[in-house]
């Protein structure tokens, strides 16, 4: 039996720090886990040394700063894990494993708006049809990241705005998926996941601090605080959609009026441009237009950064981010969202806070949601499972 303070409870410790550095990051030189871990090369070096023989990393030569190194991550047999992304208009699924290499990705039209059963059908299909592309047997899965485009209340589990998904309401997304495939299923809103995303993967890469901004049907953003998630008592933290610009302006879905979203929100942008372009029109084509020269839309995407802009100044006197990262398919305008939405952020933030901003569009497009819940898997996984070869493969790696 352990007892705390014992050599062998802190060797078990240290081995779960490495594992953790490991999981977290997806490879690691020695050195790399010596520094984030606080243990000396050596201890670091024996401890590598046992999980390869136990299977639960591999070692691969590599070299850092022109000099042979050893880089190290979770054996590719350790597990698998899912990410599933619900739009407004798509549904996405990959498959990566714990060395966070995507195995498996793919993407299909889906009216998310129109029925939840009929959504967890899909995707129910769709991961069990990558499961089986891969080769890797369903025991294999030790959890699933699930991504919706809504706020999730963090008691209860369910959709906290029934406005934004109506028939959604009184759905746990956890609880049917879970049902579905038989494992652990963590549930997030797309505006956090892409947050974790664009952290591990993206623009994020090398910050502890960041707002993800997502511009779509609804205006969203997921907030890193100190390398985590910040989702408040709540789980609402991060609707900047919702925050007043105008209090005589449009009326928004959630009953106040001239909310950021209706000024920045597809379902109200769009409309603005049917008059001389006609019906039809989505945000990927203004997008395209306004990097044509379409002076029409290239008007629509520099006031929608203005706005933006405003919501992120806001953002900045608040919580100081060093870095505000733009999602979605307005990301793929460039500078012509991006320098309107600084120049917002020069004008109407602290000065101190504004020096020290960037805005960044987000280096993974569409698929940051998919690989945040990847990453949100990786990241709630519980170290001990994957320590304990006595545990079968398959049992829920979650704590």
């Amino acid at each position: 039996m352990e007892t705390p303070g014992s050599q062998t409870s802190l060797h078990r410790a240290n081995l779960e720090r490495v594992v953790r550095a490991v999981r977290l990051a997806g490879s690691l030189t020695q050195a790399e886990i010596a520094r984030s871990t606080g243990l000396s090369a050596a201890t670091v070096s024996n401890i590598v040394r046992e999980l390869k023989d136990g299977g639960t990393v591999e070692v691969t030569p590599t070299s850092a700063g022109g000099r042979r190194a050893r880089s190290v991550s979770l054996s590719g047999d350790a597990g698998i894990v899912v990410g599933v992304d619900f739009g407004h208009t798509h549904l996405r699924v990959a498959i990566g494993n714990l060395a966070h290499q995507v195995l498996a990705e793919e993407s299909e039209p889906l009216d998310v708006d129109a029925s939840s059963a009929q959504g967890f059908d899909r995707a129910e299909q769709l991961v069990k049809r990558l499961i089986e592309a891969t080769g890797i047997g369903p025991d294999k899965i030790v959890g699933v990241g699930l991504g919706v485009p809504g706020p999730i209340d963090v008691e209860t589990g369910t959709l906290g705005s029934t406005a934004i998904l109506p028939g959604w309401s009184g759905i746990n997304p956890s609880e049917e998926l879970s049902g579905r495939l038989g494992v652990p299923v963590y549930v997030d809103n797309d505006a956090n996941l892409g947050a974790l995303g664009e952290l591990v993967w993206g623009s994020g890469r090398g910050v502890r601090d960041l707002a993800y901004i997502k511009v779509a049907s609804g205006v969203g953003a997921g907030l890193v605080i100190e390398g985590q998630i910040y989702r408040g008592p709540g789980g609402t933290a991060g609707e900047i959609g919702h925050i007043t610009l105008d209090e005589s302006g449009p009326v928004c879905r959630c009953g106040n009026r001239g909310c950021l979203e209706t000024f920045a929100a597809a379902r109200y942008v769009l409309p603005l441009l049917q008059p001389s372009h006609g019906p039809g029109l989505t945000m990927e084509r203004v997008v395209q237009l306004a990097r044509e020269g379409d002076p029409g839309c290239r008007r629509v995407v520099a006031d929608v950064g203005r706005h933006i802009g405003s919501g992120v100044a806001n953002l900045c006197n608040l919580l100081n981010p060093s870095r505000v990262v733009l999602g979605g398919s307005l990301a793929e305008a460039g500078e012509l969202v991006l320098a309107p939405i600084r120049e917002s952020v020069s004008r109407y933030a602290i000065p101190s806070a504004a020096r020290r901003l960037s805005v960044l569009p987000g280096a993974l497009g569409g698929r940051a949601e998919v690989l945040g819940a990847l990453a949100l898997v990786l990241s709630e996984m519980g170290d001990s499972t994957l320590l304990d070869s006595s545990v079968p493969a398959g049992t829920p790696a979650f704590t």
